[in-house]
């Protein structure tokens, strides 16, 4: 018995379906059976799958006599399944490296729960890659297992199959199936958490959702998205054949007006001409499951309340306004910021015609984060050791907390910003600071950079066009002729620096400002620190700090 049946289904995706298998194969945790059901797809989708079944005694493959649809495919995965836990794949999504081991070792520590929710990423035909929105929802605080009512958050997350295990006897125990049609997904997510004796949650990404470029089936314009009803009537038929659950019905009938809502404003799903008829079975609904008592946000409470009478033709005439004042509005935006950027571009030209200051300093790091690197142990260090001299900090206004007292703030793209980029004598910086930055004769640059490099960078990019994405290295070199000098912390960097950003620039080898820190803590500052941190006397305490990796899009932690 293995410990995960991942199941499969198959139908007109055999430009994905190698990858999709793939990335369940070269998973390191090896403990789970594949079942791809072949949704008598006419593609080559079938083949695909027999050619893997005949590679590895894991994969099997269920072939199905006419096409069923998603629900009646993933039913005869069920069928088959003897794994302790469920997992479902749609065939063009992937599993992430080394998801099968995360959810496992979750499994373990959580206690075998029902159901274990984890997350996904939206991944584009671009490559961009865009996490859950609701990922907060998925925090691993609190019990390792609970039940819904004492997260009902949770029901915020994307309500599909596919990113969740189940455990396999509760699911025969209840007997869930998906039934046929659209949102199949609709009347199995619902029911299966609401009765849940157990859920935990992992906050990680273990799904990589294919956003496909014309969009899945769902986009579609076809009567077939009329299957909405009959699978909210499923899930309001398995709350009343329990009463225990009726405390779920408002919850249900809010989402239900929320999902009606979603379908009738999206562009390309209903047929032409069926937009009426679609509005009287949503009133006829709202009308046999009404259900108050969840709270409604305020900006649905008139879109609830034009479901519940019918008024079809007052809806459309609000939705078609509320598009025309989201244009206008947002071209009113686009305008303003216009004119905006205009006029701080005059007032950034007229003050480069004004002379320098020679007694102030500009610091910046990180794109113009807080206070932190080598710009602010320069600074700090400045300030005590130089008469007169008047520092400014450019930060987001979330960081300004980060910037000490006697350090002025400016925001990025004020008029101040501005200011303090055209007269400041000098420009320190661990990054690079604005491209529409003029370097006027007087000033002068520090570049401090944030690290050692051990990794490509800069111009040997140029021949690794994988790593360096859209880089646009004429403006790389551009910024680079603006340095007039190169602080470097050891001979290495030096050279690495030099090579990768050539310009005239001076190199000053004096080392990392940042770890100066490290040589000036007192003895007793570093007790304070060991027993806050539990760092025992005598021992060694080695920091972790992972850099950017070219080839994930993404953070990872060993």
């Amino acid at each position: 018995m293995p410990r995960f049946s991942v199941i499969v289904p198959a139908y007109r995706v055999q430009a994905y379906l190698h990858a999709c298998l793939d990335s369940v194969l070269n998973q390191s945790f090896k403990d789970y059976e594949i079942i791809v059901v072949d949704d008598c797809s006419p593609d080559a989708c079938g083949s695909i799958a027999d050619e893997y079944a005949a590679r590895d005694p894991r994969v099997g493959v269920v072939h199905l006599p006419r096409n069923e649809g998603l629900g009646p495919a993933r039913n005869a995965g069920l069928s088959r399944a003897v794994g302790d836990y469920l997992l479902f794949l749609d065939g063009d999504d992937t599993f992430t490296p080394e998801a099968l081991q995360t959810i496992a070792d979750r499994l373990e520590t959580t206690g075998g729960p029902d159901v274990l929710v984890y997350d996904y990423a939206r991944v584009y035909w671009s490559g961009e890659s865009v996490r859950n929105t609701f990922a907060r929802c998925l925090a691993e605080n609190g019990p390792a297992s609970f039940r819904l009512a004492d997260r009902p958050e949770l029901l915020k997350v994307l309500m599909v199959v596919w990113n969740k295990a189940y455990r396999r006897e509760f699911v025969e125990a209840e007997g869930f199936t998906f039934p046929p049609g659209y949102y199949e997904d609709t009347p199995w997510t619902y029911p299966v958490l609401m009765s849940a004796g157990s859920i935990a949650v992992l906050d990680a990404v273990c799904v990589a959702y294919r956003q496909r470029r014309r969009g899945n089936i769902l986009s579609t314009t076809t009567r077939r998205h009329f299957d909405v009803f009959d699978q909210y009537d499923r899930v309001f038929a398995f709350i009343d054949a329990r009463p225990e659950l009726a405390v779920w019905r408002p919850v249900m009938f809010r989402r239900m007006l929320d999902h009606f809502s979603t379908l009738f404003t999206s562009r390309g799903r209903l047929p032409r001409g069926t937009r009426a008829q679609f509005f009287r079975r949503a009133r006829a609904h709202c009308a046999r499951h009404r259900s108050p008592g969840a709270a409604v946000p305020r900006r649905a409470r008139l879109r609830h309340a034009l479901f519940r009478l019918g008024a079809h033709r007052t809806y459309r005439a609000l939705w078609a306004g509320q598009r025309v004042y989201r244009g206008v509005r947002q071209a009113a935006t686009a305008a303003r910021r216009a004119v905006r950027a205009a006029a701080l571009q005059l007032h950034y030209r007229l003050q480069l015609c004004l002379p320098l200051r020679p007694a102030e300093a500009v610091f910046a790091a990180y794109w113009n984060r807080g206070y932190t690197c080598s710009p602010a142990a320069l600074e700090a260090t400045a300030r005590a050791l130089v008469p007169g001299l008047r520092t400014t900090w450019i930060c987001r206004p979330e960081d300004a907390h980060t910037v000490p007292g006697a350090t002025r703030v400016v925001h990025p793209g004020t008029a101040a910003y501005w200011t303090a980029l055209a007269r400041s004598r000098y420009l320190v910086n661990n990054v690079n600071f604005d491209r529409r930055l003029v370097k006027r004769r007087g000033q002068i640059m520090v570049q401090t950079h944030h690290g050692t490099p051990l990794k490509t960078m800069g111009t040997d990019l140029v021949h690794r066009p994988a790593a360096a994405g859209t880089m646009d290295f004429g403006q790389l070199l551009r910024n680079i002729d603006k340095w007039d000098f190169s602080l470097s912390a050891n001979q290495h960097s030096t050279l690495v620096w030099e090579r990768t950003y050539p310009s005239r620039y001076t190199t000053l080898e004096y080392g990392s400002p940042r770890n100066d820190v490290f040589h000036r803590t007192r003895p007793e500052e570093i007790a304070r620190l060991r027993a806050r941190l539990a760092v025992p006397e005598g021992s060694t305490a080695l920091l972790y700090a992972p850099t950017h990796r070219d080839y994930r899009r993404g953070p990872h932690h060993p």
